[in-house]
């Protein structure tokens, strides 16, 4: 059927990015402008309840790691499969991520229960909020199975080259998400003033409407989900294709919040209103990155098809044309953030500690966003290629070697404009590393990508 034609083999390359951009752009702003609400509307409730969602962040982003991993596995996979014309093996591995996905999120939800008190504590929060941030958590961790499955429903979408169905799930929970978040978090009719717990619930219920969402549109419309019973070898098969690229990547993923927990133990030693502030700096940027975490969602499945298909030319041109547009937009970013500066953490917060410690965040980290951008597209690519290891060497050079130990430096020599500052070196060192390394090896991967999926 026409949705799982290797559509992406043919035709100008960079219209097919912009044509699948755009609507994960939309989708992905939504998305993120509702979390930007949340913090609003959690920053209406109190400081401490921000600072109780700003721990909880790199534990969330840890999570969503699973799901970004495990979709780029499936999506890559799939992108293949598709553009080898092989329609029964997609349909196969669709199914089979799906039921994956859900054995892996019971797994790490238990986990996560039973490890947030000990959690937390390590991540430096103050003994006294410590029940707080526990029923947060705990019914944050109940949504894990929708959050991760709904992900990946929307990633084998995004495979066949359709970004507008993903796209309009992620609209439609975003919307649902803001309508209920006054709700819970405030309190309406029958429904008591919940407050942070209040936000957890409405994303709960927001994420479990993606998931039936997913289901329905791979069911009936793409009709990408088999009820026929696999047998053993072909589910282990499927299984270990998807986790070869899925593994790696969630590692690629996980490294930035385990990363950012480390930082924001640091940034903890400068007091609760330094933590929110980080949080409240945070929401900003993943609202403004928008644009980069929507151009490597589509750049996997484009450079899948077209290493199926053999056409690396498309591969090569998709990349330098990716690097270019980080370049000129970062630029653009940095500037518009530095003159919003004053205003921006005005809008989450009057306490004056909170508002410098965004303000300081805002004038130095957005120069590399350009960087960090191409660092995005570069990862994916290379997942697409179904060669993964390079972009977690890229990921652990960029967190580990590189922020980490200069943030660690800066701290000592400049407070926390040195933590701010070690970011942004990060950012321009590893783009840099992954555009040369993507420019001088991608011939030598896309050969023996092409042996290994015809072998």
């Amino acid at each position: 059927m026409e949705a799982q034609k290797a559509r992406l083999t043919r035709g100008p390359v960079g219209r097919h990015l912009v044509d699948m951009t755009l609507p994960m752009l939309l989708g992905i702003t939504t998305m993120m402008a509702q979390s930007f609400i949340d913090a609003w509307f959690l920053g209406r409730v109190g400081d401490r309840a921000l600072a109780a969602y700003s721990f909880g962040f790199p534990i969330l982003m840890i999570v969503t790691s699973v799901a970004i991993g495990l979709g780029a596995g499936t999506s890559s996979v799939v992108a293949r499969a598709i553009g080898a014309e092989d329609h029964r093996r997609a349909k196969r591995l669709v199914t089979d991520s799906l039921i994956l996905s859900f054995l892996i999120t019971a797994s790490v939800s238990l986990i996560g229960v039973l490890t947030i008190e000990p959690l937390f504590r390590v991540l430096g929060a103050p003994e006294d909020m410590i029940p707080m941030i526990r029923t947060f958590m705990i019914i944050l961790y109940g949504g894990v199975p929708f959050i991760v499955v709904g992900m990946v429903g929307m990633s084998s979408m995004r495979a066949t080259g359709d970004t507008r169905l993903p796209s309009k799930l992620m609209i439609s929970g975003a919307v649902l998400n803001v309508a209920l978040d006054p709700i819970f978090i405030f309190g309406f009719g029958p429904v008591p003033a919940m407050g942070l717990n209040g936000a957890a619930m409405a994303a709960l219920l927001a994420r479990g409407a993606i998931f039936v969402g997913a289901l329905y549109l791979l069911l009936h419309k793409l009709h990408m989900v088999s009820f026929r019973k696999p047998k053993l070898p072909e589910l282990r098969k499927s299984w270990a294709d998807i986790l070869h690229v899925g593994l790696p990547a969630a590692g690629t993923n996980a490294i930035v919040p385990v990363g950012l927990a480390v930082i924001t133990a640091m940034i903890a030693r400068f007091g609760p209103e330094a933590v929110a502030g980080f949080g409240v700096a945070s929401r900003i940027e993943s609202l403004v990155l928008v644009i980069y975490y929507a151009l490597s969602a589509v750049i996997g499945p484009f450079v899948g098809q077209n290493l199926a298909a053999g056409k690396e030319n498309r591969i090569q041109l998709s990349l330098r044309l990716c690097a270019a547009f980080c370049i000129g937009s970062g630029l653009v970013i940095a500037i518009a953030l530095a003159l919003l500066s004053g205003f921006l953490p005005t809008l989450f917060s009057s306490n004056e500690d909170v508002v410098r410690v965004t303000r300081l965040f805002l004038w130095i980290a957005p120069v590399s966003y350009g960087a960090y951008g191409i660092v995005m597209v570069v990862n994916a690519a290379f997942n697409g290629l179904g060669k993964p290891m390079p972009g977690v060497v890229i990921s652990v050079t960029r967190i580990l070697v590189l922020y980490v130990p200069l943030a660690i430096i800066g701290m000592r020599i400049y407070g926390i404009v040195g933590i701010f500052a070690a970011y942004a070196v990060a950012n321009v060192m590893s783009g840099i590393l992954g555009y040369f390394w993507a420019k001088t090896n991608a011939h030598r991967l896309c050969g023996v990508a092409s042996v290994q999926s015809t072998g």
